[in-house]
């Protein structure tokens, strides 16, 4: 282990040492934020700590090791060079482990999330292939038990959507879900192909943390908010009473819709909250497209990337960002997302190893 992990492990020990005496006394009790604040550090720290301790036990027993490995009894010797080689290993591995646990946390990570569905290129095959997606999603959270809510659509008559979002939310569901922005493509025979023909098509995902409205300032006279019937299921008020709101942000040209609830008031309060969200995250993408410092290829959330490709001839899907191939599309199609997300995870965590290797992980 190099000296500047070690030095920041041992700074990271003594900050958890302090954070426990300061949450036992009365005057961090009595404050709520700087009890969530600190708490929250706490939750970042304990982990590594419990790692270092372990470590730290390894290299004794490594220590101890060595020195039975130069016993004049050769079955002591042995048995502390199988112990020393163990151990070097163990250590090895928790370092890895370490190393993990050290990368800075995204703050995003714990939020709720807004995903968008559009078909692209491809006319009513991209539509199809968009509600596809959209199904895949459904499964993948029933199998997470995040809770899926559809919150504006477009439906095709031939099927699928030419648009589609919805709030996703659960524990993690952002640290899961946030590297499926992009362009998504498809190869196969279209339903609609007479003669056989294999097609490709192409749909955009676009994900996005929820943020609440007091994070974002929005100018009321920013806005121009549309009341109309809603046009899609919602019981005797479907067309009867103008609940579906419609909200345009003026300077930025963003707009936002929602008429899943029966009450205007509450589709309002989506769409605000929706509006905020696209805010921040147009901010993001600003930020990002200046931003000279290093930042992993998984993780640009790039709308325009073709990230993803699902070739049904060949029940392959293939991740372009890392080279990732699985010759399984229909059960990921059934939601088994699993192995493509941990792959990306894996990737992205370690390219930010690798780009803070310099000790500023």
């Amino acid at each position: 282990m190099d000296k500047n992990m070690l030095d920041r492990l041992v700074t990271s020990e003594k900050r958890l040492n302090e954070i426990d005496e300061m949450l036992a006394s009365s005057e961090i009790t009595s404050d709520l934020n700087k009890f969530k604040s600190l708490s929250k550090e706490r939750s970042f720290l304990e982990p590594i700590v419990d790692k270092f301790k372990e470590y730290k036990v390894a290299e004794k027993n490594k220590d101890d090791a060595l020195i039975m490995s130069s016993d004049q009894d050769e079955d002591i010797a042995q048995m502390g060079k199988e112990e020393f080689k163990a151990n070097s290993a163990l250590m090895e591995k928790i370092e890895n482990e370490i190393k993990v646990l050290l990368i800075p946390q995204d703050p995003n990570d714990g939020k709720n999330i807004i995903f968008e569905i559009k078909g692209a290129v491809g006319g009513d095959e991209a539509n199809i292939f968009a509600g596809d997606l959209f199904r895949m999603y459904f499964k993948y959270c029933e199998k997470k038990n995040f809770k899926l809510k559809v919150i504006d659509e477009s439906p095709c008559g031939v099927g699928g959507y030419s648009y589609i979002q919805f709030i996703v939310s659960g524990s993690n569901a952002y640290s899961r879900l946030k590297y499926e922005s992009g362009v998504h493509r498809v190869q196969r025979v279209p339903k609609t192909e007479a003669n056989g023909r294999i097609h490709t098509s192409t749909a955009t995902v676009v994900v996005m943390p929820e943020v609440e409205t007091n994070e974002v300032h929005i100018d009321p006279a920013d806005l121009r908010v549309d009341r109309y019937r809603s046009q899609g299921a919602g019981g005797q008020n479907v067309n009867k009473t103008e609940s579906a709101v419609r909200i345009t942000h003026i300077p930025t040209g963003i707009v936002v819709s929602c008429q899943t609830e029966k009450s205007q008031i509450q589709n309002h309060e989506i769409c605000m909250q929706m509006l905020a969200s696209k805010l921040a995250q147009l901010e993001i993408e600003k930020k990002n497209e200046t931003e000279a410092k290093y930042r992993s290829k998984v993780g640009t959330g790039d709308r325009n990337e073709k990230i993803r490709t699902y070739n049904y001839p060949q029940n392959r899907v293939t991740d372009h960002r890392i080279g990732y191939t699985i010759q399984q599309l229909d059960r990921v199609m059934e939601g088994d997302l699993d192995s493509i997300i941990d792959a990306l995870i894996n990737y992205d965590q370690e390219q930010k190893i690798a780009g803070n290797s310099n000790g500023t992980i």
